[in-house]
């Protein structure tokens, strides 16, 4: 593959705009296919401009799939801005099955493995942890509860920043009689930072707590739908036992948790304990159990300790969030190299955020392995939109204000580009929220566009690694399994240093080809898998946690 080191770009040939890769000013000459032209506008990097006098109604494309129409007549050179282009996409029907793919050349991976926690029922976790969860919101407080008593003395306490000195510092300033502006120019650059306990378990990753808004005075489906996110969660293999807290009364039920467990793994056999406390009567009964239970099941889980795995034990999470005009030909494509070269070697990718697939419908449905999955796709994609503009918001309202201004213009462009996560292999499966994706290759997950409730989706259907493009930062991580953050974009990766982990901005500079970055994001992979490498997401203890309610999130 070519290095990209040019100043605008045309990702497909059916294209009739090109991309520019850097801020390109008004009156700058476009040589494009023997023919030149003058823009008519400023061009910021990241957007786009027409190559051809086009009239009003016309089409725009965009990685070969049609993205929108514009409002009126453009000249040749012309920004696309949201004045001038609304939302289009094709329709979709059955068709064809196109599972031809070419496979990547997987030599330089087919003999490597991974440290994990081997689990009894044949996967592998690239963590180790314990939870502690709510059956319902009326357990929150008992849950925060248990975390006060258990995570700082167990050493799992989050290594943060502690802001008291800066505070400290403007107090006394204040009281000196600093004005506005002198509070506002104190340096405050000498903060320290606390120091977390030594872990008393050694092998155990974590313990952590799922607090959330839900499991009564909700609908029976969303309550159905909570037990299976958690069940999700539980029989997960980076997850060696939980503790469970429930009042006894709610929709959530005990009962229907355990059956959604049986339901993923007939066989379960870690610890987890539940209790009601509406059975065990005071708050100190209850607590003093469930902090007895969750200790003794803590000194099993540090028994399990790593050992090698090969790399189709991976179940790799493809998530994207703060999405830029470079994601859809960097950070994307890159991760859609590697998904592929991760399904040749024999193990499974999750593609998910159905909002952000609209306008490659038809190929997505096209590349699913039979006629039954492709119906199934193209039923979930039908009734989740029909439910979205029911409520008076279609998927093509997707766009946030920070995708329109640095180059999504319509939701058909964002999921254009945000479909390149997903390479080129054959559809395996299609399924709906919250089931379990438990065959090898590309898998669809129905899940909101949320980068949160779908990142938090995509781990209960089994992703051990998530791997998140941005290309405006985001600290979106996750309780259980490491997600690993890439930016689209140098100037992001140089800014938020402390939030990203990789930087794909190479390919937009010319250093580096798409494959390239592909296997460097998967070597990457292999050391976070195997614990010797720490994102940045975990570092910050960043355990964002929000289940989809199935009214409609876009």
């Amino acid at each position: 593959m070519d290095r990209v080191k040019q100043s605008y770009l045309q990702i497909h040939p059916k294209d009739n705009v090109l991309v520019a890769l850097r801020d390109l000013e008004k009156g700058t000459e476009i040589l494009f296919h023997g023919a030149a032209f003058i823009l008519k506008d400023v061009v910021a990097a990241k957007h786009k401009f027409t190559i051809d006098t086009l009239p009003k109604d016309s089409n725009i494309y965009m990685y070969g799939v049609l993205v929108g129409k514009i409002n009126f007549e453009l000249e040749a050179g012309s920004l696309i801005s949201v004045d001038n282009l609304r939302h289009a996409s094709e329709g979709y029907k059955l068709g064809e099955r196109k599972l031809h793919w070419d496979k990547p050349d997987i030599s330089s991976f087919i003999d490597k493995t991974f440290n994990g926690f081997h689990r009894s029922n044949g996967t592998v976790g690239t963590a180790n942890h314990w939870l502690v969860i709510p059956l319902v919101f009326c357990e929150n407080r008992n849950v925060l509860t248990l975390k006060s008593a258990l995570e700082e003395k167990l050493g799992y306490q989050v290594e943060s920043k502690d802001y008291s000195d800066e505070v400290d510092e403007l107090i006394r300033k204040y009281q000196s009689g600093a004005s506005v502006d002198e509070l506002l120019n104190i340096d405050l650059s000498n903060a320290k930072a606390n120091k977390s306990n030594s872990r008393l378990f050694p092998n155990i990753d974590g313990v952590k707590f799922l607090n959330h808004d839900m499991g009564c005075g909700g609908t029976r489906m969303d309550s159905d739908a909570l037990c299976g996110l958690l069940a999700g969660y539980i029989t997960h293999p980076n997850v060696a036992g939980a503790t469970i807290l429930s009042l006894g009364c709610q929709h959530a039920q005990a009962s229907i948790l355990k059956a959604e467990i049986a339901k993923r793994d007939p066989n379960f056999n870690k610890p987890l304990y539940i209790f009601e406390q509406q059975v065990e009567g005071t708050e100190q009964i209850l607590m003093q159990k469930a902090i007895k239970s969750t200790f003794a099941g803590l000194t099993i889980a540090n028994k399990q300790v790593r050992k090698p795995a090969t790399l189709d034990k991976l179940c790799i999470g493809l998530e994207c969030g703060g999405s830029d005009g470079f994601s859809g030909i960097s950070a994307n494509p890159a991760l859609g190299y590697l998904s592929d070269t991760l399904v040749a070697l024999g193990g499974s990718v999750i593609l998910a955020e159905f909002p952000e697939l609209l306008g490659v419908e038809q190929e997505l449905s096209d590349r699913c392995i039979d006629e039954a999955t492709a119906n199934r796709f193209m039923h979930l994609m039908t009734t989740y939109n029909a439910k979205a503009e029911a409520d008076g918001s279609g998927f093509y309202m997707n766009p946030s204000p920070g995708n329109i201004k640095d180059g999504l213009i319509t939701d058909a462009i964002k999921s254009a580009g945000a479909a390149k996560k997903g390479g080129t292999s054959p559809v395996t499966a299609v399924i709906d929220y919250p089931e379990l994706a438990n065959k090898p290759g590309l898998n669809l997950l129905c899940t909101p566009g949320n980068d949160v409730e779908s990142t938090t989706a995509e781990v209960a259907a089994g992703a051990n690694i998530v791997l998140f493009t941005t290309g405006l930062g985001t600290p979106t991580g996750n309780p259980i399994t490491p997600v690993i953050k890439i930016a689209t974009n140098t100037a992001t990766y140089n800014r938020m240093p402390d939030i990203i982990d990789i930087n794909c901005g190479t390919i937009i500079d010319g250093e580096e080809t798409i494959q390239e970055s592909a296997h460097r994001i998967l070597e990457y992979v292999i050391k976070v898998a195997s614990g010797e490498e720490i994102p940045k997401a975990v570092q910050l203890g960043q355990d964002d946690f929000i289940p989809w309610r199935r009214g409609v999130s876009l």
